[in-house]
């Protein structure tokens, strides 16, 4: 089992910046690929950022591709996302999510790729 841990939400304005964090505990941590995912109400689950194991690989969803980046401390066993030039249409509950996988360089950008979740997080932005 892996536990997730999300931390760093909160209330902004437009335009302002959050980091995010996720902490992992139970398993090996490099072993895991990360992702983070967000959901808002009345609406599926979506994918926001991906990172490889190694953390040489990432991948965005088009809708936060230069202004949010992911990235991973494995010696701290937690993952990173910075959000920048917030808008109100990222209002959401923020999901941490971990897959297990082999390659080192390996993306996940689907939920039913992933095994392990947090318990979210709410970010809101106000106009």
């Amino acid at each position: 089992q892996v536990q997730l841990v999300e931390s760093g939400g909160g209330s902004v304005q437009s335009g302002g910046s959050l980091r995010l964090s996720c902490a992992a505990s139970g398993r090996t941590f490099i072993n895991y690929a990360m992702g983070w995912f967000r959901q808002a109400p009345g609406e599926a689950r979506e994918f926001v950022a991906a990172i490889s194991r190694s953390g040489a690989s990432t991948y965005y969803a088009d809708s936060v591709k230069g202004r949010f980046t992911i990235s991973r401390d494995n010696a701290k066993n937690t993952v990173y996302l910075q959000m920048s030039s917030l808008k109100p249409e990222d209002t959401a509950v923020y999901y941490c999510a971990a897959t297990f996988v082999i390659g080192s360089a390996l993306v996940r950008t689907r939920v039913s790729e992933y095994d392990y979740w947090g318990q979210g997080t709410q970010v809101t932005v106000s106009s």
